[in-house]
């Protein structure tokens, strides 16, 4: 399935049932495991409950595959595993307590600079290792 289509059945399945402060962020530079991670709160166990069940419909109607739900039960942090896609709903206490935010938005890595001048060797200059020597062992 297209990632883009299954993020988009997500997030409008989030925004639905009134998820609050949804984070879309992309991972492919920190996991090979998976592309995506979103993460939302629900206020209360009851929606984060709804939010599952309307996530589930909308991703039935288009083809799409939950490989696992974890949490559903107590609701205070639900966990989503749609292969590429992990979705976190979580209620205010615990998202903020986890922070998978900062865990998850870390910025991507910067291929390094390629020099455009030509390598200069640098030659030492055993005078200054012996000036320094004998400055040292000089008594003052």
């Amino acid at each position: 399935m297209d990632i883009r289509k299954l993020q988009k059945t997500v997030i409008n399945a989030l925004e639905s049932v009134k998820a609050r402060d949804i984070e879309n962020l992309d991972v492919k530079h920190l996991t090979s495991m998976f592309d995506r991670v979103i993460i939302a709160s629900a206020d209360s166990t009851r929606q984060a409950r709804a939010l599952v069940n309307h996530m589930r419909e909308d991703l039935r109607a288009i083809g799409g595959t939950i490989y696992g739900v974890e949490g559903e039960t107590s609701g205070e942090w639900v966990l989503i595993d749609l292969g590429d896609i992990v979705v976190h709903i979580l209620q205010p206490a615990m998202r903020e307590h986890y922070k998978l935010e900062e865990l998850w938005n870390q910025p991507k890595p910067r291929a390094p600079r390629k020099s455009t001048k030509p390598a200069e060797k640098t030659a030492k200059k055993p005078a200054a290792k012996s000036a320094a020597k004998s400055a040292a062992a000089t008594p003052r």
